[in-house]
């Protein structure tokens, strides 16, 4: 089949050489998924606040406990985030969605109960909060392979930063709106929680209403020994994925824990209430938006080198954002911050989905996935401990130091015999990084190489270069 019969078959005109903004949601199915999925990850960012708010409330304003009930959501992605991985190579994916969804809307609905009901304690918040991750850490990889199957290769770069900027837009509202609601109830959490459960049914709505003869499902994998091994053999043979699960894990680990941060320092450094939270939570969703949006322009994979500056300059911005004296300070710091994680983050995720084979994609994503959010466990409690201990700014600060570090150190190991040059010019950009090819050839990623040649010569790669 030609690529525009696959196009036509769309039925909705979405065209490869189209660099709209919004070029993948012509696709109906994409569409469709993509409007529920802001409805429900509204509710999602709305339980987050909530159930963190609870724990304080519950535990004495414990950072311990906050970045522990943090490791329990995001805990099972190391156990489970690669077998997600595997059913996705194997089976519908759609069908494993419609599972997913209604699982997490169950437990949301448990803990609006127990809430409702004055019956709740702090484990049942932890035991909740774990099964909510082990639900997430299968549902991730098979969403993120379900992506491809909806839009296709050549809309695949645009979905993937769209989905980070509904994902954004999604946390602009649900933390204002969680704030807002927890602050007219006097601190009643179950209003967040239940929304949050009856969000869910939209998403739910739009799998079972999709077209699925327009979907692109790839080849399943028959079920065979050794699949989770093939996926951790097909990574370590590229080095770029290498690279990209590396600054995933670091970053993942000690930088993405503002759910953490932002309400120890709007309680213990700042001393306010839910609303002030809520507002802090949306400034940095404000910027995590710009970046998301930003990222739409994209229509090439990134260049190694990109993902690398983009990880230094969420470390330096974290770093100074620990720094801000003052409320006002520190929230207005939070917007830039917000986008250098998200163009970070939505670039290292097209980096590895646009490099890897379609019947890999849910291994692959899932052991990306579980880098990213697997190292959770032990950063959370760990950035918790060091905001208790030494002070609710430290935890940025060490945090952001230590992203930086690494994506220096990941950039001198890429640049360890090429040649490195820094050129200025007349014309914007001013200052461009060089860097050439390895004296010697690297025989595990001759295509890649060939594919950033190409991408250099790309009509769109002009709009954002990396």
């Amino acid at each position: 089949m030609t690529s525009t019969t696959a196009t036509d078959q769309r039925g909705d005109g979405a065209r490869a050489s189209d660099h709209g903004m919004f070029r993948a949601l012509r696709v109906r199915n994409f569409r469709r998924y993509a409007s529920a999925n802001l409805v429900s990850l509204t509710g999602t960012w709305m339980q987050r606040i909530g159930q963190d708010w609870l724990v304080l409330q519950l535990s004495g304003d414990s950072g311990i406990a906050l970045g522990l009930i943090t490791a329990l959501q995001f805990g099972p992605t190391l156990l489970l985030s690669m077998y997600g991985g595997v059913l996705a190579d194997r089976y519908a994916k759609r069908r494993l969605l419609l599972i997913t969804q209604a699982l997490m809307g169950l437990l949301a609905l448990v803990l609006a109960v127990l809430v409702a009901t004055d019956a709740v304690a702090l484990w049942h918040v932890f035991v909740l909060a774990g099964g909510l991750g082990a639900v997430a850490a299968v549902d991730a990889p098979v969403r993120q392979a379900f992506v491809s199957e909806m839009v296709g290769p050549d809309l695949l770069a645009n979905a993937v930063g769209l989905n980070s900027t509904i994902f954004n837009g999604a946390r602009l509202v649900g933390p204002a709106l969680a704030g807002l609601l927890i602050g007219a109830a006097s601190g009643n959490t179950a209003p967040a929680f239940f929304l949050n459960a009856a969000s869910f049914a939209f998403t739910i709505a739009a799998l079972a209403g999709m077209r699925t003869d327009e979907l692109r499902p790839s080849p399943p994998v028959a079920r065979a020994r050794g699949q989770l091994r093939e996926g951790l053999a097909y990574t370590w043979a590229h080095p770029d994925l290498v690279l990209a699960m590396v600054l995933a894990l670091v970053i993942g680990t000690f930088g993405f824990n503002y759910q953490i941060t932002i309400a120890l320092m709007s309680r213990q450094e700042f001393d306010l209430g839910a609303e002030a939270f809520g507002l802090l939570s949306t400034a940095f969703a404000v910027g995590s938006l710009s970046g998301a949006l930003l990222s739409t322009r994209r229509t090439v994979r990134p260049r190694q080198r990109f993902l690398i500056g983009s990880a230094v300059v969420f470390g330096l911005l974290t770093v100074v954002a620990g720094l801000m004296p003052g409320y006002l300070s520190f929230a207005a710091l939070l917007v830039p911050t917000g986008a250098a994680a998200l163009v970070f983050s939505v670039a290292n995720n097209s980096f590895v989905q646009l490099g890897v084979e379609p019947q890999m994609r849910g291994r692959v994503m899932a052991l990306y996935f579980m880098c990213f959010m697997g190292g959770t466990p032990i950063g959370a409690p760990l950035i918790g401990w060091i905001s208790e201990h030494l002070g609710a700014p430290w935890g940025l600060i060490l945090g952001g130091a230590l992203c930086a570090v690494a994506a220096l150190v990941a950039g001198a190991v890429l640049a360890r015999g090429r040649r490195v040059r820094l050129e200025a010019r007349l014309a914007p950009p001013r200052l461009r990084l060089l860097v050439g090819e390895r004296s010697h050839a690297v025989p595990s990623a001759p295509l890649r190489a060939a594919e950033e040649v190409v991408a250099e010569k790309t009509p769109g790669q002009q709009a954002m270069r990396g």
